[in-house]
Order: C-alpha cells, then sequence, then structure tokens
C-alpha cells in the first residue's frame, strides 16, 4: 500500500456511529456503524466492524458484520471473517479467511453506481 495512514482507530477504542475520512483508515478497536473512506479501510487482526463500508481499497484481517463496498479491489486475510455482501471489481481471499455472503464483482464503472447492497445491520 503506497499510502500511508491518516486516521487509526486503536484496539482499545469503541466508536458508535458513523466514520468517514477523506483518507486511508485502520481499524484495530471496535466500531459499530458506517465506515467510509475516499481511500483504503484496513480492518486490522484485532479490528472489528459491525456496519458497511464503503472505500476504494478494503483490507480485511479482523472481524466484519456488514456490506463492503470497494471501488477497486477487497482483501480477506487468513484469518479474516466476513459475514455480509460484497461489490468490488476485484477480489483476493486467501486461504483460511471466512465469507458468509454473496459477491457482485463489475469490471466497467464504478461499483458504487449501481444499485446498493441491503444492509445486514
Amino acid at each position: 500500500m503506497a499510502e500511508s495512514m491518516n486516521t487509526l482507530l486503536g484496539k482499545d477504542a469503541t466508536l458508535n456511529g458513523s466514520l468517514e475520512v477523506a483518507g486511508s483508515l485502520r481499524v484495530d478497536g471496535f466500531v459499530k456503524g458506517t465506515v467510509i473512506s475516499r481511500e483504503t479501510v484496513v480492518v486490522g487482526p484485532t479490528g472489528r466492524i459491525e456496519g458497511d463500508i464503503t472505500s476504494k481499497v478494503s483490507t480485511i484481517a479482523g472481524q466484519v458484520i456488514g456490506n463492503v463496498i470497494a471501488e477497486e479491489r477487497v482483501e480477506l486475510q487468513a484469518k479474516a471473517v466476513l459475514q455480509g455482501d460484497l461489490k468490488t471489481k476485484g477480489l483476493v481471499i486467501e486461504q483460511g479467511a471466512v465469507f458468509h455472503g454473496a459477491c457482485r464483482m463489475k469490471t466497467e464503472g464504478s461499483v458504487t453506481e449501481s444499485e446498493p447492497v441491503k444492509s445486514r445491520v
């Protein structure tokens, strides 16, 4: 990842509500609510999000209960758990990752232009 992390939510932090950042975001704590980033969202191994994620790129190593819309790519690392639907252009799922949901991939245009994925939260 070429860009630097602009915002960090530490492993002992809890946030209830929506979080929107212009740059990149790393979550090592707990977020209950919607997360929006114009760049990258990283859910670290200790991170947990109960809500939807919208970003350019999403890398998940922790847990997400909600839908993920990523304009470019979603990466589910080996210990990731995702319970929700995906909408993206590119998808990487490492061996050991758990994914319960549906995946829609689009190669042309923006994935955020088409109909939204219904929220599970």
